[in-house]
């Protein structure tokens, strides 16, 4: 892996550490203009200012219930997100802010906080996880489980796009390898792309620990960019993706693999639409045959753990 291709994208959990989070990404980044997430583990009663200005933010919860004190213009409200035990016990209901909203999280627990830079102003919105779409995606040992909570169907914001992705142990995701770096109607979208990771040992395992739970995630070059990214992924760490392929993102045996994904561009439409690797499109072909991983939905087994 070419150390000036990938030390630039991917960064191990604390890298990206300051002003009290454990990691930041916004666009005092160089080459990083779309897309931010702020990461944070609050102990209970501490509390965490979020930042404020002409960005849109979604508060995601990974761990852990929270009661956010939010100021729009019009008055402090609080609301409280329920949150979960993991991101591998289901869905989670996330809290989305306008641009130049004031607030303040209160813990316990373990939070992303997704955002994108906008002066459009939006309506708070608190979605709920019985209301948050669930997608059962690709097929055989492709299968992954998709929370829809931050996407166009979903979320009434301006810019930003944000999900989260669970692969079950020896399954692969982000595949096949594509890419979302041009803007052309109706085919490609251009969007920034930011994945935080998390793993845990798989559901009913009966050795391994958490801290040392890992994937593997890649990403390589277009025509838009060169990067190269071949990486063991472990909970905390983050891949940003200016462009290029990305993919695949892969759970080891043992291993059950968790990302979010934080996507955000300059399109005039706010739309996701790819390019696959054309090397390996064919590979989508299977999936109807193979059906869906039985493992998944995770959400009754994983809210054990």
């Amino acid at each position: 892996m070419s150390v000036g291709t990938s030390s630039r994208w991917f960064h191990r959990r604390g890298e990206l550490a300051g002003e009290g989070w454990e990691s930041i990404v916004d666009d005092r980044m160089p080459g990083w203009q779309h897309t931010g997430i702020r990461i944070a583990e609050l102990v209970d009663g501490q509390t965490i200012d979020l930042p404020v200005g002409p960005i849109e933010q979604l508060i995601v919860p990974l761990a852990g219930s929270f009661a956010v004190a939010h100021d729009t213009g019009a008055g402090t409200r609080t609301t409280v997100l329920a949150g979960r035990a993991s991101v591998f016990a289901g869905s989670t209901d996330v809290l989305y802010l306008p641009v130049r909203t004031r607030a303040v999280i209160t813990g316990p627990g373990r939070f992303a906080l997704a955002s994108a830079p906008t002066d459009v102003v939006k309506p708070l919105q608190h979605i709920l996880a019985d209301g948050v779409p669930a997608e059962l995606r690709g097929g055989g040992a492709a299968s992954r489980e998709v929370h829809n909570f931050g996407t166009p169907a979903s979320l009434d914001a301006d810019r930003l796009i944000v999900c989260e992705v669970i692969t079950p142990a020896s399954n692969w995701s982000s595949y096949p390898p594509h890419k979302h770096d041009e803007h052309v109607p109706g085919e490609e979208s251009d969007l920034e792309e930011i994945y935080y990771f998390e793993s845990a040992p798989t559901r009913g395992a009966t050795g391994g620990t958490a801290e040392r739970a890992f994937g593997l995630f890649s990403a390589y070059s277009s025509p838009a960019g060169e990067i190269e990214i071949d990486a063991m992924v472990r909970t905390g760490d983050v891949a940003l993706i200016p462009y290029g392929y990305h993919g695949p993102a892969v759970a080891a045996p043992g291993y059950d693999l968790y990302y979010l994904n934080v996507m955000a561009g300059p399109d005039p439409e706010r739309a996701w639409l790819i390019t696959d690797d054309p090397a390996h499109a064919w590979t989508r072909a299977s999936w109807p045959g193979e059906g869906i991983d039985p493992r998944l939905p995770f959400a009754d087994e994983g809210a054990k753990r």
